[in-house]
């Protein structure tokens, strides 16, 4: 009888682990599959890849399988514009395992740079970028290594084309497209993000009639194959849309702008809306309809803001999420390498140049802020010069003194760059570039300019083109609209009215003075 008990017991036991076995095969096998429909999803309906993909991370433990997850999540929310959620998942602590797969590990890196490259953290950008050309080298598969280091070097050529390097961009692309023939010619969608590239360059360089030719082309390989990519079809009628802005084309660049702007909000991308929108605008002002100028200048600066505060976020969290991962990496790197102490070293010895660095720059601080003084100062008696607001006792924030001299050290530089004059310049942006956080920026502005940092970046460019306006005669017959333009503001209503508040007149009011002042100088040297 006790045998007979014990001989069920056994067989139960391996009938449960079959049944486990089994069940765990079905789930895997399934997973599988709901991986592959998100793939598909992610350009088209992102919000069903997102869903399928926090399905799949809840259902398995496997940390090679919630890597591949995490990036095709972070894909998702990278179209949607959501660029702190793309954070999270793409610098997910699942992601450092060792056992990823290596054609993961490089898709991973190549989206932390894309992202860190869109917050403009170009030197992280390009850490990621290195690391993925290093693992690229070790992929065995012909044809997997020329798509991964094809995506390596668009990813380069396109931050070349974000920071209007684009002579040097085109030269990228030329050899690029040289070494990958082969690849190119039987792979559409790779060949098309090079179209788009190339079209970006010329249309930066205002070569219109070569921008209009590789827009066509991707256009036509867009169509040809029969891929419902929403996000890339927003980006394509975007682009047309602003060339024929570019060449006064109001009405077909209406159209185009419609069209990517259906798109864009079908996948719900408030970065892509804000440059439709904006573009948009332009059209309207330039045709001469200012009611609907209003409407989509209105649109872009409420999505403006609402870009500028997930920016803001997105580079908090980097930064929070590197801190945190800062051991863990460490020790991933110590089991991958086996020279932890001399990784420690090398980390130990670049903090301390850039310490030096820092140092030997924070020297002009002083001089470069009597600088600036002077710089907003208007020598004629009659201008109305600005003063700044009272201070009001306001908690600090506690910056440590080496930080704050290396942020004006930097600040110091901003101004001499002109970079300022970039209309989508914010403080998440800067803040970025200085790679530090907004508040530290923002609170070094305040105690050191007595500015806001809207304020400062006006100020900077109002005395760029006053400047202009005292050393150039020709731009005392430029339209204001111009002026406006020329000096990084998004509408002449803006400009105006920013340069009343700072300057204490109109800007015709202070071109016909100064207009006044060259004649009566010109009339004592002929006297």
């Amino acid at each position: 009888m006790k045998q007979g008990c014990t001989n069920f017991k056994k067989a139960s036991a391996w009938l449960l682990l079959i049944c486990f076995l089994f069940g765990f095969k079905t789930l895997q096998s399934q997973n599988n599959n709901l991986s592959e429909k998100a793939k598909e999803l992610i350009y088209s309906n992102p919000n069903e890849a997102i869903k399928i993909g926090e399905h799949i991370l809840k259902t398995t433990e496997k940390p090679e399988f919630k890597a591949e997850t995490n990036l095709l999540i972070a894909k998702s929310h990278l179209v949607k514009g959501d660029y702190n959620k793309a954070v999270e998942y793409a610098f997910n602590n699942n992601n450092l395992y060792r056992n990823i797969p290596l054609k993961v590990q490089i898709e991973i890196n190549l989206l932390k740079a894309k992202l860190l490259r869109l917050l403009y953290l170009d030197k992280q950008s390009k850490i990621y970028l290195l690391k993925s050309q290093e693992l690229s080298e070790k992929v065995l598969n012909s044809n997997t290594q020329d798509s991964l280091q094809n995506h390596i070097m668009l990813e380069r050529i396109l931050m070349q084309i974000d920071r209007r390097e684009n002579s040097e961009a085109l030269i990228a692309i030329n050899e690029t497209n040289k070494r990958f023939e082969h690849f190119l010619n039987n792979n559409k969608t790779e060949k098309k993000s090079f179209y788009l590239a190339k079209e970006r360059a010329f249309s930066d360089l205002n070569e219109l009639d070569s921008a209009f030719v590789y827009i066509d082309k991707a256009l036509a390989l867009q169509d040809s194959t029969h891929v419902n990519n929403l996000y890339e079809k927003a980006i394509i009628y975007k682009e047309l849309g602003h060339l024929y802005l570019q060449q006064k084309a109001f009405k077909k660049s209406e159209e185009n702008l419609f069209i990517a702007l259906r798109f864009a909000e079908i996948i719900n991308n408030p970065t892509l809306m804000m440059q439709i929108n904006r573009d948009l605008a332009i059209n309207y002002l330039a045709s001469n309809q200012k009611n609907k100028h209003k409407v989509y200048n209105d649109e872009f600066l409420v999505l403006n803001n609402q870009v500028e505060l997930i920016e803001q976020k997105s580079i908090n969290t980097v930064y929070n999420m590197l801190s945190s991962q800062e051991e863990a990496f460490l020790e991933n790197e110590n089991e991958k390498y086996r020279n932890y102490q001399y990784m420690l070293l090398a980390i130990v010895l670049l903090v301390f140049i850039i310490a030096v660095f820092i140092l030997l720059k924070s020297e002009g601080r002083k001089k470069r802020l009597r600088e600036i003084i002077n710089y907003l100062e208007i020598s004629r008696t009659n201008l109305l010069k600005t003063k700044p607001s009272k201070k009001i006792n306001t908690k600090r924030i506690i910056i440590p003194e080496e930080t704050e001299q290396a942020i004006l050290a930097k600040l110091k530089r901003f101004e001499a760059s002109e970079k300022y004059l970039n209309k989508d310049m914010s403080l998440a942006v800067l803040s970025g570039q200085f790679e530090t956080n907004t508040k530290y920026l923002s609170e070094i502005i305040n105690k050191h300019y007595n500015d806001n940092f809207n304020t400062f970046i006006n100020k900077l460019r109002i005395n760029y083109i006053i400047e202009k306006l005292k050393n150039d005669t020709n731009y005392m017959n430029y339209k204001i609209s111009f002026l406006a333009e020329e000096s990084g503001f998004s509408s002449h209503s803006s400009f105006a009215t920013v340069f009343k508040s700072i300057i204490g007149m109109s800007p015709a009011t202070f071109i016909n003075l100064l207009k006044t002042e060259r004649e009566e100088i010109k009339k004592e040297s002929n006297a």
